[in-house]
């Protein structure tokens, strides 16, 4: 760490001599990737080892970081930014392998599935290869296991197996006594990703339970239900971890609460962001100061922050715009803004907002 803030301080020096600014890696970049796209400096670059197709509309992308990159935990989500037509595109998506693969190989798999419509995701399906790079920002996020493990259950649903899978395999790597149990919900058992390997995980760990449910095989559709959670031993002891489609998110909080599980224990994260709340009542816009940039910008309605700097030319850093992955974060120096997805208020004064999901309510001021 002294290391990498040693060399981060170089450069910016450098800048700061050269170009009146923080940021070289702007100027050399473009040199550095035509020389060796493994060189460039304003993110950590990764190059894709293999591409695995998991399902008919999901793959795995094995992916070598350069070394600099630092590491994540089991359950964090990875910012990434790849050029589609000249434009470059930032999504976040959970890590799917182990910290393991990382800490002894040095990589790291990224699980996609192809979204219909999906401006980036279709592009990874169709154009990310063997030999390219892309973008990998730090992992993030406090979807995590605890330091020791205990008694879990595991609600996934889709996609949402992503992060999940991260947890269960490296579970399964601490030779895990404690029971943990794992619902996995698909639309059919075709779509189940990672199938073979949760079930080979689960074939070595005994105390792993595993059950693939398929929602979509019968002429009813077939969802989580208080069955399902009847039959986990010593269900009130358990952690709960919740990633998947919003229905089955609430509905899974619905039947853990009717079956006495603390909402303490229960721990959710999201692959698509929450449904935004109902601001019509709400006198919503106002002038934005971005203080660093001696900029203001006037909006009426429930323009975000982050649209309104872009409408003024400013770049602030952002990963996902949906209130996930907090890499817009900023400093609000005054004003009051409101939060998009909670529908709640922030203080008049200081504090740190993300700029996505921030509504300005009257005059605001920003350090962006």
């Amino acid at each position: 760490m002294l290391a990498r803030n040693t060399q981060t301080r170089a450069m910016h020096w450098l800048g700061r001599q050269l170009f009146n600014r923080d940021d070289p890696a702007a100027f050399f970049d473009p040199l550095l990737e035509r020389i060796n796209p493994m060189l460039v400096q304003q993110f950590t670059p990764a190059r894709v080892e293999q591409v695995i197709q998991d399902t008919p509309d999901t793959r795995t992308w094995v992916l070598k970081p350069a070394r600099r990159w630092g590491g994540f935990q089991a359950g964090q989500h990875v910012n990434i930014c790849v050029d589609i037509d000249g434009i470059r595109r930032n999504r976040t998506f959970s890590l799917s392998s182990s910290p393991l693969l990382w800490q002894e190989q040095g990589r790291i798999t990224l699980t996609i599935k192809r979204l219909p419509g999906g401006r980036v995701t279709n592009w990874l399906h169709d154009h990310l290869e063997p030999g390219d790079t892309l973008g990998l920002g730090e992992a993030f996020g406090d979807f995590l296991l605890p330091e020791t493990p205990r008694p879990a259950l595991f609600i996934a649903g889709g996609s949402g197996i992503t992060p999940i899978l991260s947890q269960i395999e490296t579970l399964a790597t601490t030779n895990i006594r404690a029971p943990v149990s794992l619902l996995y919900f698909v639309r059919t058992h075709a779509d189940a990703i990672a199938g073979e390997k949760l079930r080979a995980i689960a074939a070595r760990c005994p105390s792993l339970s595993l059950r693939i449910i398929a929602t979509h095989e019968s002429e009813t559709p077939r969802y989580l239900k208080d069955e399902d959670l009847e039959q986990v031993p010593g269900l009130t002891a358990r952690d709960v971890y919740l990633c998947g489609p919003g229905g089955l998110m609430d509905l899974a909080n619905d039947l853990l609460a009717r079956h006495g599980v603390a909402s303490d224990n229960v721990h959710c994260t999201f692959f698509a962001a929450p449904a935004a709340a109902d601001l019509n009542d709400q006198a919503l816009g106002g002038t934005v100061r971005f203080a660093k940039s001696n900029l203001e910008m006037s909006s009426e309605g429930d323009a975000n922050l982050l649209e309104m700097a872009e409408a003024a030319g400013l770049t602030p850093r952002h990963g996902c715009r949906m209130g996930i992955c907090h890499q817009c974060s900023c400093r609000k120096t005054s004003g009051t803004v409101i939060n998009r997805l909670t529908g709640q208020a922030s203080g008049p004064g200081e504090e740190n907002v993300q700029l996505c999901i921030s509504v300005p309510r009257g005059p605001v001021s920003i350090d962006v």
